[in-house]
């Protein structure tokens, strides 16, 4: 059963189209990279199904009982937002946000999910440090360890591993592929990384303010519009 899909979508701003043309379906379990130059559109098609863009056509569908509030969303962080002065454990916490309904305050289920988080991420040493101490790595841990705390379903990670050395990249994403494989969550990627793209995911959807690609990732080794995109180098 498809956990999202999307039909036709189109997005514009002030009446002009920014993206048009996208179609694709996801199943649970899949790995999804979105590729593409700036300005292709990937940040308006996350915006879109985080729904803070309505499309100006086709539709976003959700499946297997998931809400547009269960999606675990890992952003693009700035200056400022490195700068939280909160504790480790706040920042994981603060994840279960959405799940607090009319509550006011977090239950011991909020706070044991979010130590099973901190613990799989390999930050539980940390939680009682300040969130701004710590290097560019190991906030990316606690982001997607507070990602993890909103859903069970489906990750939306914004460029997860900008700014980071080749040692935590590689951390990154070798977590990212371990919670999709292992919890079956489905992850939907945006990367200019596109050999990283090509190596975990399982699809890439390609976008120029339309869609130029989707399909497996093997599909899409082999296509010429890698090959272009790449310089003519092989992936």
């Amino acid at each position: 059963m498809a956990i999202l899909t999307c039909k036709d979508l189109c997005f514009a701003y002030d009446g002009s189209t920014v993206l048009e043309g996208v179609n694709f379906s996801l199943n649970a379990g899949n790995y999804l990279c979105v590729v593409g130059e700036n300005g292709s559109g990937k940040s308006t098609l996350m915006k879109g199904l985080l729904g803070l863009k309505s499309p100006d056509k086709g539709s976003i569908e959700f499946g297997d009982g998931l809400k547009s509030t269960e999606i675990g969303y890992l952003p693009q962080q700035t200056q400022l937002q490195r700068d939280f002065p909160a504790s480790v454990r706040e920042v994981v916490l603060s994840g279960c946000l959405n799940s607090l309904g009319r509550r006011l305050h977090y239950n011991d289920e909020d706070k044991k999910r979010a130590i099973f988080n901190m613990e799989r991420m390999g930050i539980e040493d940390l939680q009682d440090k300040s969130y701004q101490a710590l290097s560019g790595g190991q906030q990316q841990r606690v982001l997607l360890a507070r990602a993890l705390c909103a859903t069970k379903k489906l990750l939306l990670l914004d460029e997860p591993v900008t700014g980071l050395d080749p040692i935590a990249t590689g951390e990154m994403y070798n977590l990212i592929k371990l919670v999709n494989l292992c919890d079956n969550i489905t992850v939907i990627m945006v990367s200019h990384d596109i050999h990283a793209a090509a190596r975990y995911a399982t699809h890439i959807l390609h976008l120029g303010q339309k869609q130029l690609f989707f399909g497996t990732a093997a599909q899409y080794r082999e296509s010429a519009l890698a090959r272009r995109f790449l310089g003519g180098n092989r992936i």
